[in-house]
């Protein structure tokens, strides 16, 4: 059948067309069924919508993506038959009865997957499958490499190419920015591509962005990391693993995260990582709440890794409070810069970068490697070297601190009581800063004035919220008093809690 082209200011992740139903019928299809639409010498396997009245008989509705790929414009012809049902959902059918799958099957899906074959409900299917048969060791590897072949990947010549990833869950954790720059003023190559907020109040590219541009093409890449030997990307603008975010669609609103293990590993592959880090923050508000809960996680991704030929190590770290003092895109970046410049900051910044550095640096045979990383940060090697990179980014290579804005709308919350803190609720931290503003207004987030243990006065200011509007900015101060944030207490203090009490919130982090 042909039907005239109706293009429609739609997008989607996958090629879709809209067909009025009285020519679904003729065509003998349904919604969520498949058609193969055709013209300019180019073919596109489409998913179905039906509408009675968007689409006149006659007329096929184009998501901008179809239009595009065809190269049509309103009222040309479009040639559209029945297609008949991808392989793929054969394997994934497979998975949802608890069969193993073959590299072959894991393979097919992926690329139906990519080129946008398949529904969501057919992609969700295949998600929650994983989630409740789990994956062989087998399965994650293939599924790991399938996302990085199905995407573009890093060629670096003659070069060994180390890498860091974060589980995440931990408000503040900007590590990447000083990481980065000292693994890379050692002359280690580090192509570090990271991702924006998914559920938290600040990504690692959302804190880069407040110095330079992130969303670099891999050309750009390859000239920023051979000047450099580093770099501090999306990855969303280089196509690497493109199903994860695809997957990470559907993992968010179910709250699962089944895919986890292929889902970093994937990206290491992209970049051809030869060596990779994986911290694993370990605390009672992320993922991973004990030792051994990190121990058995980070035996899988070593695992992993031998089968992809990566050599990993993962290291558990300290997930009790935010890392830093400033949460939020810009605040992150300035407390970076700032620690960078200066190789003075924050402490558990500093030790964290330090030793998650160390691990790197004893890949690649280099002594004294700790006392190393930390030489690099304290003499402002480390900062000589982020300037160059965000230089080479297209950034100020003068950029100071203070000349990254922040919100103007600001608040001090101060204590009711004095003492000693015992604990904070990162989740509710991390709450808060999002209900500021945070990622999206990049000014907006928190700074703590207290970390553990730190001694507070009756009046004493415990945090500050920024906001780049008033009504956000009030909100996030109601917030405050509403949600579980800290506990301060006297020395020796035995009753932490009396129960029964208001029900916890409870928030799911999603972090790649």
């Amino acid at each position: 059948m042909f039907l005239r082209a109706r293009p429609v200011e739609f997008e989607a992740f996958k090629p879709i067309v809209v067909l009025n139903e009285n020519d679904a019928e003729d065509i003998g299809v349904k919604a969520l069924d498949r058609v193969i639409v055709s013209a300019n010498k180019k073919k596109v396997i489409a998913i179905v919508n039906i509408s009675q009245r968007m689409i006149p008989v006659g007329e096929i509705g184009l998501y901008r993506s179809v239009q595009e790929e065809l190269m049509v414009n309103f009222g040309d012809k479009i040639k559209v038959v029945a297609s008949e049902t991808p392989e793929s959902l054969l394997f994934i059918r497979k998975k949802m009865a608890g069969r193993i799958l073959t590299k072959r099957e894991i393979k097919r899906i992926i690329e139906d997957v990519v080129a946008g074959t398949l529904s969501a409900v057919e992609i969700t299917s295949f998600v929650t499958s994983l989630y409740n048969h789990e994956m062989t060791t087998g399965e994650v590897a293939a599924l790991s490499m399938a996302m990085a072949t199905t995407g573009k990947t890093l060629h670096l010549r003659n070069r060994k190419i180390f890498d860091k990833h974060s589980i995440g869950g931990v408000p503040g954790d900007k590590t990447s920015m000083l990481l980065v720059p000292t693994v890379a003023a050692a002359g280690l190559t580090i192509p570090k591509t990271s991702s924006r907020s998914i559920t938290s109040p600040a990504g690692t590219a959302d804190r880069v962005e407040c110095l330079c541009p992130v969303d670099l093409k891999m050309p750009e890449i390859k000239r920023v990391v051979e000047k450099t030997n580093g770099c501090l990307v999306w990855g969303g603008a280089v196509d690497l693993a493109p199903a994860d975010d695809i997957f990470i669609q559907i993992e968010y609103p179910l709250s699962i995260d089944p895919l986890l293990l292929p889902s970093v590993m994937s990206k290491k592959k992209a970049v051809n990582a030869g060596y990779v880090v994986i911290d694993i923050p370990t605390g009672r508000a992320v993922k991973t709440k004990s030792i051994e809960e990190a121990q058995e996680l980070g035996s899988k991704f070593i695992d992993l890794g031998k089968r992809l030929g990566i050599k990993v190590e993962c290291v558990s770290t300290f997930a009790e409070q935010p890392i830093g003092y400033g949460i939020g895109p810009a605040l992150e970046a300035r407390e970076a810069l700032k620690t960078a410049l200066t190789g003075r900051g924050p402490e558990d910044l500093i030790e964290k970068v330090a030793h998650l550095a160390s691990v790197l640096f004893d890949f690649a045979h280099m002594r004294n490697s700790k006392k190393k990383a930390l030489e690099f940060i304290r003499s402002g090697k480390t900062g000589k070297k982020l300037l160059q990179i965000i230089d080479s980014q297209g950034g100020n290579p003068r950029i100071r601190p203070e000349d990254i804005p922040v919100g103007d709308k600001v608040m001090r919350v101060k204590s009711t009581v004095s003492g000693k803190i015992f604990w904070f609720n990162n989740a509710s931290i991390a709450q808060i800063a999002k209900i500021a503003g945070a990622p999206k207004d990049k000014g907006a987030g928190v700074v703590l004035h207290k970390k553990l243990n730190d001694r507070v006065r009756k009046g004493e200011t415990l945090f500050e919220i920024y906001a780049e509007k008033v009504y956000k900015l009030n909100r996030a101060l109601k917030a405050s008093r509403e949600l579980n944030i800290m506990g301060i207490g006297k020395d020796y203090e035995m009753v932490l809690a009396e129960i029964p009490r208001e029900e916890e919130h409870k928030y799911f982090i999603l972090e790649r």
